[in-house]
Parts: C-alpha cells; sequence; structure tokens
C-alpha cells in the first residue's frame, strides 16, 4: 500500500520533500476541489494510504470536508494554528507532525527565530 499526502500547493509540496526520508507521492489540490477532481482521486487513491495535510483556513477546512465525505478513512494531519499555513510551518514542526504520523523524515535542527 502507498502513502499519499495531500497538500494545497506547489509550495507545501517542495516544503514536505526537505522533510520526508522516504518516498511518498505528494498531490496538490491548488486551494480548491471541484467534484470531478475529488471524485478522481477517491477512485485513483481507494488501494492508498492517504493522508491530508492543509492550511489551518477556510479553504483547508473546505478540502478537509470534501475528502473526508469520498475518502472517510484519510488521516487528517493538522499544522500548528500559529503558523496557518504549510508553507510557513517551520521545518522541525513540520517533521515532528509527519514523524508523529510513522513518516520516517530527515533529521531537522530547530529553526532559529530572528526578532
Amino acid at each position: 500500500m502507498s502513502k499519499v499526502i495531500i497538500v494545497e500547493g506547489k509550495t507545501d509540496k517542495e516544503r514536505l520533500h526537505e522533510v520526508l526520508a522516504e518516498p511518498v507521492e505528494i498531490l496538490c489540490s491548488y486551494g480548491t476541489m471541484s467534484y470531478e477532481k475529488t471524485e478522481e482521486w477517491a477512485t485513483q487513491l481507494e488501494d492508498s494510504e492517504v493522508y491530508l495535510l492543509v492550511d489551518a483556513d477556510d479553504s483547508g477546512e473546505k478540502i478537509r470536508k470534501n475528502l473526508n465525505q469520498v475518502l472517510p478513512n484519510i488521516h487528517h494531519l493538522y499544522t500548528h494554528r500559529m503558523y496557518r499555513e504549510v508553507a510557513t510551518t517551520p521545518l522541525d514542526i513540520l517533521a515532528q507532525v509527519l514523524e508523529h504520523a510513522h513518516f520516517k523524515v530527515k533529521e531537522i535542527r530547530a529553526e532559529e527565530e530572528f526578532f
């Protein structure tokens, strides 16, 4: 069974590639999910272990709701609300989120904060 992570955009996908230490297919919704795309993914992904990691905003919640209807076994991953977007979540935090979901991740040092 292959692992698939659905994210919203290309930048989110690139961030996950920086963290993941195993081959994982990453699909982009590009912020919206049409009925046709949702149905296509439901068929395409029925034999996959599917994870969803979207932004903590209205668009992300809409995508969660739509995909949960057609992929009831989807695993929901969440970035911390303080970062709001997957693309702006520090790599070490993304690594923690993915590691908690049993993905193999690269060793990432905590990103320094500058004031």
